[in-house]
């Protein structure tokens, strides 16, 4: 049985990226929910995978369902369509598209094949995970929430601190004592 690596790649920054293996019986629908699974995108949207070449050009194109759209050719359906009969040359890749609104992009390329498989481990799955997920649904949640927490982690809410370099009860100069004084007699008689 081959198991196939493919690197997956967030088409607007080739430095994030998934590496998933999966069997070559596998469907493109297990491919379709092992890539929301690596990337932490929900299953709500409509999703198509694009055969492609060298140079990113769209091929046969294998969906969910049949979309009300034109097709110059008939889609392939991704759950009736085995991984292995797709895969044409050494490096085959494809364009994985989700969510036609947000339109999120994926440029996926074949990098190894294995013959044998790993007993323990459940395919499809991903095996390496480079660079942080785009969020789905944008940062306005996410980011509000990461901010409370930083907050309270590290108290930088407004504190007496802001205003000066001490805190309330603590003397100034108490180590320089009367010298500190002098100074500060002297500094006030120059203006």
């Amino acid at each position: 049985m081959a198991i196939l690596k493919f690197r997956v790649y967030f088409q607007e920054d080739e430095s994030i990226y998934r590496d998933v293996v999966i069997k070559h019986t596998n469907s493109f629908l297990d491919l379709h929910q092992a890539l929301l699974k690596a990337y932490e995108f929900d299953n709500k949207h409509a999703a198509t995978f694009y055969r492609s070449n060298d140079t990113w050009q769209r091929g046969r194109e294998i969906s969910i369902e049949k979309y009300d759209k034109e097709y110059r050719v008939e889609p392939l359906i991704m759950a009736d369509t085995v991984i292995g009969t797709e895969i044409k040359e050494p490096n085959q890749k494809f364009i994985y598209e989700y969510d036609f609104t947000k339109l999120w992009l994926f440029a996926i390329e074949l990098i190894s094949v294995e013959k044998t498989e790993i007993v323990k481990m459940e395919y499809p799955c991903c095996v390496r995970s480079e660079g942080i997920a785009p969020p789905q649904y944008g940062t306005k949640g996410l980011v509000d929430k990461r901010l409370a927490e930083m907050e309270e982690k590290y108290d930088l809410k407004a504190t007496e601190m802001d205003e000066g370099f001490s805190e309330e009860g603590e003397e100034v100069g108490e180590d320089m004592g009367d010298e500190a004084d002098e100074q500060n007699d002297e500094f006030t008689e120059e203006i």
